[in-house]
């Protein structure tokens, strides 16, 4: 049990690469990441049961370094990932079709994300004086850290829906991340981020190329 929970802890290091120390935390995080945007970008189904996975190792990690709101939501990104492995394996053989959101739709997603983020932020900024026996330190960077959250429920319940504009909103997380990440000291997984935002813009234009063949 001892030797779990020090797994688990985020400066429970392995190693050291170029003077950067490494926790297994870390680098389950970011492995089990690459492996479910790799799926994701090909649209395929393992990109679900790994993702979940990786939600449970980032869920540890970001109550650890203070990052609330991408905490959180990684117990929705679970409740979606279930759904989404669902819909996605029971239609394996007659395959769910790619397809995209409408301008009006897509509209409503952006007041939705403006609004979301300004509420999230301003409730995680007070979140230690609201729930101090759980959270007592402040949250890091409240509003960027809402910003990724929004987008990337957005982000992911269009991934189950299979729809293009998927990776509009994981290109936006991935870029603020990155940021976000290097300021909290996490430089593995601020690298994850930069792989993961080469990989959504490959998996939009292979979704694109797939929307393409299937309405020719």
């Amino acid at each position: 049990m001892e030797f779990l929970t020090n797994l688990l802890d985020a400066e429970y290091y392995l190693f050291d690469v170029w003077g950067y120390p490494l926790s297994f935390l870390e680098i389950a995080a970011t492995v089990t990441g690459l492996l479910s945007v790799w799926y994701a970008s090909r649209a395929n189904v393992l990109t679900w049961p790994i993702g979940i996975a990786n939600e449970f190792f980032f869920f540890v990690l970001f109550f650890q370094v203070h990052l609330y709101s991408d905490m959180i939501l990684q117990v929705f990104f679970f409740i979606v990932s279930v759904m989404g492995w669902a819909n996605w394996y029971s239609k394996t053989k007659k395959s769910v079709v790619v397809s995209k959101l409408n301008r009006v739709t897509l509209g409503y997603a952006l007041v939705i994300l403006i609004v979301g983020t300004l509420g999230l932020g301003r409730f995680m900024s007070q979140i230690h004086q609201f729930l101090p026996q759980w959270f007592s330190v402040a949250a890091a960077s409240p509003y960027a850290d809402a910003f990724t959250t929004v987008a990337s429920i957005m982000a992911i319940i269009l991934q189950a829906r299979k729809k293009i504009d998927s990776w509009y909103f994981w290109i936006a997380v991935d870029v603020v991340a990155i940021i976000l990440y290097i300021d909290r000291s996490i430089y593995l997984i601020a690298l994850e981020f930069f792989i993961f935002l080469i990989m959504c813009i490959y998996g939009y234009n292979f979704w694109v190329k797939q929307r393409n063949e299937a309405i020719a």
